[in-house]
């Protein structure tokens, strides 16, 4: 079998690309999800007694207009507030409480809003680029899982998320396993003896310092997973399923031949084209 460094010369021809929306088009889209949503917000803000007030108004709001609307609140009022953090409304306190003394005056908000077009197109461009993220991670996952259950389905078994959903936890799943590790795939035998933990990513433009943390994290688990499977006499091997143009930037491919090398035979990268031809039931099973 070829190993993952063998495909470099060619390897445009190996890698899968989801469409991208092309700009302006994607403008159709932007506005139906958000034109309410800013119509909604510029009322709220008129209704506000001040921007931490704002914020007490739109935890009110129903899901999920709320999130959307929690959005734009980070966008215009406090850029320091991720939305993840203003998510649950029993934190929303604590947030004013730490940030609040940060956030821009209600006024300035509302002159703000006065000196944009109606609708905001460039606002909804940012937002819907923003919803977006993750989609194509969730395409590559979902398209293996496909070519899985085609393949495989019948003869072992799997857990992870298709698309969006949890991760699935190693030590929830393997025994003696303590640390809280996400995984994307777990693959077992009927009898349920685990036979791989696999990573799943799909990084368009990923280099630099980022190339260099996501390739040493990668690292780690190889050798936390094998040393795992050496002490517990468990047949585990490890799969990074990643699949993007990010492959070609910088030594993002050398990188992940490097992890392939040093699994020597445990470990497999992959993208999906490469599928048919390296993840076979023999590796798996050796």
């Amino acid at each position: 079998m070829l190993s993952f460094s063998s495909y470099k010369t060619t390897g445009a021809k190996w890698i899968t690309i989801f469409d991208s929306p092309f700009y302006p088009d994607s403008l159709d889209e932007a506005k139906i999800l958000y034109e309410k949503v800013l119509e909604r917000f510029v009322e709220l803000v008129d209704e506000a007694e001040s921007s931490i007030n704002l914020l007490e108004v739109i935890t009110l709001e129903p899901d999920p207009l709320r999130i959307q609307l929690l959005r734009v609140f980070r966008r215009y009022v406090s850029p320091d507030t991720a939305v993840e953090m203003t998510k649950k409304k029993s934190q929303i306190p604590s947030i004013i409480e730490d940030f609040g003394d940060r956030f821009r005056n209600l006024d300035e908000v509302k002159r703000n809003l006065k000196s944009r077009p109606v609708p905001d197109e460039a606002l909804m461009a940012i937002l819907l680029e923003q919803s977006k993220r993750g989609q194509k991670g969730y395409d590559l996952t979902e398209a293996f899982f496909l070519w899985y259950d085609k393949q495989f389905g019948k003869d072992y078994l799997i857990k992870g998320p298709v698309r969006a959903g949890k991760d699935v936890m190693l030590n929830q799943v393997l025994d003696n396993w303590e640390a809280k590790t996400p995984a994307d795939i777990l693959i077992s035998r009927l009898d349920k003896t685990p036979l791989l933990i696999g990573f799943a990513r799909y990084d368009s433009d990923r280099g630099g310092s980022q190339e260099d943390d996501r390739t040493g994290g990668n690292r780690d688990k190889v050798t936390d997973i094998l040393r795992y499977a050496n002490i517990y006499k468990v047949p585990l091997k490890i799969f990074f399923l990643n699949d993007s143009p990010g492959l070609l930037l910088g030594s993002m491919w050398n990188d992940y031949a490097s992890l392939e090398s040093y699994g020597d035979g445990r470990v497999m990268v992959c993208t999906l084209k490469m599928l048919d031809h390296r993840f076979t039931r023999n590796w798996l099973e050796s």
